[in-house]
């Protein structure tokens, strides 16, 4: 009724204004027109089906969710400006990143693990191979790690398919690369069959085509599960959006020496922060937390991957 408040729950009301939803224009299907998740949901969905372009970007006014107009702002009256067209990268994945950011319940576990033996061995490996020009970052060997992973909590490897939930039996990671022009997302097809140095020179060599601009779809495309590493950067956690149809995602931030007690002293240890972001329609925190327990383990000590 006019002047009155939207019938819905404060963790329904939170969900919206997380969403940017306008919970008068959404119709409830609960007990007395109650307004559930997946009404809000549902109204999102159909907003985007009807607008996904002027949705996505930056042009969209906003009215296809029942939000306010975006502002009309004139900044040259506060200054001096330069406008910059976005890249095509950028148009592009800005609107996956929309869609995927407002249609997926997204959910992040943050953890630890002690990298300090790994670390180790990866400077060791770069001695050993100095000659061959490959150089083995720590994003190959949680590629490996992440197989691994995959292997044993196989709804991480999986994808929505309308009511079904599609298990792959093949491991294709992608990684973000950074280039001049936005991010993009190459991909290590048949990362189980490849060792460390083999995924560590693809990885070099798909980076180099993306940074270049020669990067093809097909360099991109049939991803299981990414990773997105900002070690080399900075930051302690944060969450990475999935990429979809994927269910979940890994972010890297940057690695650093703590103090560790090991039963008599503390010792330090070089600790890198894991963000798992995961859709929770398909994975619970129960299994997300297991998963990135088992993967902190498997970085602790390597040779778990053998057995």
């Amino acid at each position: 009724k006019p002047g009155q408040l939207p019938h819905a729950s404060p963790s329904v009301r939170k969900f919206a204004r997380e969403l940017g939803v306008n919970l008068s224009k959404v119709k409830g299907s609960g007990p007395k027109e109650r307004i559930t998740a997946e009404d809000v949901r549902g109204f999102v969905k159909q907003a985007l089906a009807a607008g996904p372009v002027a949705a996505a970007s930056g042009s969209g006014d906003g009215a296809a969710l029942g939000l306010l107009p975006w502002p009309k702002v004139d900044f040259t009256k506060f200054g001096p400006i330069e406008a910059k067209p976005l890249s095509r990268i950028k148009k592009i994945s800005g609107a996956n990143l929309h869609r995927n950011w407002v249609m997926i319940p997204h959910v992040t576990n943050n953890d630890e693990a002690d990298i300090t033996d790994l670390e180790a061995l990866r400077v060791t490996l770069n001695k050993e191979n100095e000659k061959s020009g490959v150089k083995v970052t720590m994003l190959a060997f949680l590629i490996k790690a992440v197989v691994a992973a995959l292997k044993k909590f196989p709804e991480f490897n999986a994808s929505l398919d309308g009511d079904n939930l599609v298990l792959k039996q093949y491991y294709h990671i992608g990684f973000a690369a950074d280039t001049p022009n936005g991010l993009v997302v190459p991909v290590i097809r048949d990362a189980d069959k490849k060792g460390i140095l083999q995924i560590a020179q693809e990885m070099t060599e798909l980076s180099k085509k993306a940074r270049d601009g020669k990067i093809s779809p097909a360099d991109m495309q049939g991803g299981c599960f990414s990773i997105s590493s900002l070690g080399g950067i900075g930051g302690t956690s944060f969450t990475p959006i999935i990429n979809a149809p994927e269910v979940a995602i890994l972010g890297v931030s940057r690695s650093s020496h703590k103090p560790v007690w090991d039963g008599k002293q503390f010792v330090p240890r070089l600790i890198v922060p894991l963000s798992l972001s995961y859709d929770h329609r398909v994975i619970d925190g129960a299994s997300a937390a297991r998963f990135n327990a088992y993967l902190g383990a498997l970085l602790a000590d390597f040779r778990r991957i053998a057995l």
